[in-house]
């Protein structure tokens, strides 16, 4: 079980991420999601599906928004009202800032009750005035340590800036986080300045390295490229040339994300950090949903052939 393998830390956890439909899709459309959703999931061999919170970003920089904001249905209620026939634990986002400590108390046992397990997220802009602060929120989460574990956000492209990733995880390990889920990992060098300083940091603190779950996901078109870079993903140019070039941009991406995938099952093999994936699928062309499906296969197989995954 999910919780169970993040307990013991053990690698090879695979994650599948999507994002709930949109808020102005009507009950019976939403149906029809969630249960061509089921249908996609239903033999995948996941440890858990991840069900983000969309927000809106716009006010995190100045540059235009390549796509408009549309907000979405809950996550958890989605989750729990039409996913409940997937047996594999639900993974749900929550901007903690934006509720108060009684209503995330409130949030929070629902979601244990249903064997689900949260991940916090920070507010969706730097002046946004939070409602509860993440240490607050890990604090009202302590009560619920012995059913559930928790989960955090960690962004190796900070950390190529800030040079402190390494601690803002210890900071929250500390707090009770077992497991870190990444932004999505296109600069393979950035997730592995990062890792350095974790395994350096532990090693000095004398502290058990966390799971780091890297997230891939596939890339379709230029304009998709182009958000993924506004959201704050680094893409080195390089491989963004290759991408623009290249007569089949989906299909060069999920090579690469197969080969980062690679590289960083090696490395963290070698450094001897937990790892695993998830594989996001939040775009609505089937081609890209048949390609995150895929890509779960094949690392899957790739993880087992490591001996990390049964």
């Amino acid at each position: 079980m999910f919780l169970d393998k993040i307990k013991s830390k053990e690698s090879g956890i695979l994650l599948y991420g999507i994002t709930p439909p949109k808020a102005q899709v009507g009950p019976e459309k939403v149906v029809e999601i969630a249960e061509k959703t089921l249908a996609r999931l239903h033999n995948l061999d996941i440890d858990a599906l991840v069900v983000y919170d969309v927000q809106d970003e716009s006010a995190r920089t100045s540059e235009e928004r390549p796509f408009p904001f549309i907000s979405a249905h809950d996550p958890f209620d989605f989750a729990k009202n039409h996913l409940s026939s997937l047996q594999v634990p639900k993974i749900i986002y929550r901007p903690a800032g934006k509720f108060t400590q009684d209503e995330l108390n409130t949030w929070l046992k629902d979601v244990v009750n249903h064997g689900f397990s949260p991940v916090f997220v920070g507010v969706p802009s730097p002046d946004f005035v939070p409602l509860t602060s993440l240490p607050e929120a890990y604090n009202v989460w302590r009560q619920y340590q012995d059913q559930s574990v928790i989960g955090a956000v960690t962004i190796p492209e900070r950390h190529a800036v800030l040079k402190d990733e390494d601690q803002r995880i210890l900071d929250k390990v500390s707090s009770g986080v077992s497991y870190f889920v990444s932004q999505c990992v296109f600069n393979v060098d950035y997730a592995k300045a990062m890792l350095d300083a974790l395994v350096q940091a532990c090693q000095t603190k004398n502290q058990e390295i966390p799971t780091i779950i890297f997230t891939l996901t596939a890339c379709g078109s230029l304009k998709t490229l182009h958000f993924m870079e506004w959201l704050g993903i680094h893409i080195p140019e390089e491989l963004k040339d290759e991408f623009k070039a290249s007569e089949n941009i989906l299909d060069r991406s999920v090579e690469v994300c197969i080969t980062i995938a690679e590289e960083l099952i090696r490395y963290c093999i070698q450094l001897g950090v937990p790892v695993g994936f998830n594989i996001e699928s939040v775009a609505i062309r089937k081609e890209e949903i048949e390609a995150s499906i895929a890509m779960v296969n094949q690392i899957g197989e790739m993880l087992k052939a490591e001996g990390l995954r049964k």
